[in-house]
């Protein structure tokens, strides 16, 4: 069986399967020779397309659990839709057993400073209570400033930030070892401005939990 996520092409046995979201893949023990194909939506709810294709002919998942069913050999099945029942006795344990999706979080910072905003500031226990649900948390944190100041002096402001938030994330227990930090300086704008503008949204540091 197949659960299909993502824009990539997945090969199976005499399959392949071209979706608009990342797939896995699980067998069915009791019907050897044949896979199932379902497209389920996203973590926000959005439906890509995939497109399950093998020699003898193809058919497209559209719709939100769309279905079909392949026989090595044969073309892909109908199309059907399965109820919500049906992919959790399918595919309930290859669901349950999928890493967490990865979460982002952007903290803001005083102009010129490594100090994090107040708001920024409150936000940082939701950092590190969503690391912690992690088994093996890996981390990334890239600073970046507006435009004010030189390039080279941004990009080491930037790494300032984002080393302050690596320290946090360490005073919590993280091992540092899992947590990759860089700089951007201004060369990815949030807020695109010209040069010498201050713009408090692009004072941050960018966080993403795998």
């Amino acid at each position: 069986m197949t659960v299909a996520r993502g824009v990539l092409v997945l090969l199976a046995i005499a399959v392949g399967l071209q979706a608009a979201c990342g797939p896995f893949r699980s067998r069915t023990p009791q019907r050897k020779g044949q896979d199932q194909v379902v497209l389920l939506p996203e973590a926000d709810g959005t439906v890509g397309r995939a497109i399950v294709t093998n020699p003898a002919g193809e058919v497209e998942l559209r719709t939100v659990r769309a279905s079909t069913r392949i026989v090595a050999g044969q073309a892909p099945g109908q199309v059907v839709e399965i109820s919500e029942s049906d992919v959790q006795r399918l595919f309930g344990a290859a669901l349950a057993a999928q890493p967490p999706a990865p979460v982002h979080f952007t903290l803001n910072f005083r102009f010129d400073s490594e100090e994090l905003t107040d708001e920024s500031r409150a936000l940082v226990t939701n950092v590190l209570q969503t690391v912690k649900t992690y088994p093996a948390p890996r981390v990334t944190v890239v600073g970046h400033t507006d435009t004010t100041g030189s390039l080279e002096s941004n990009v080491e402001l930037g790494l300032r930030r984002a080393n302050v938030v690596r320290g946090l994330l360490i005073m919590a227990g993280l091992d540092g070892g899992a947590i990759d930090v860089t700089s951007h300086g201004e060369a990815a704008l949030l807020v695109p401005t010209a040069d010498d503008v201050i713009e408090p949204r692009n004072r941050r540091v960018e966080i993403t939990v795998r």
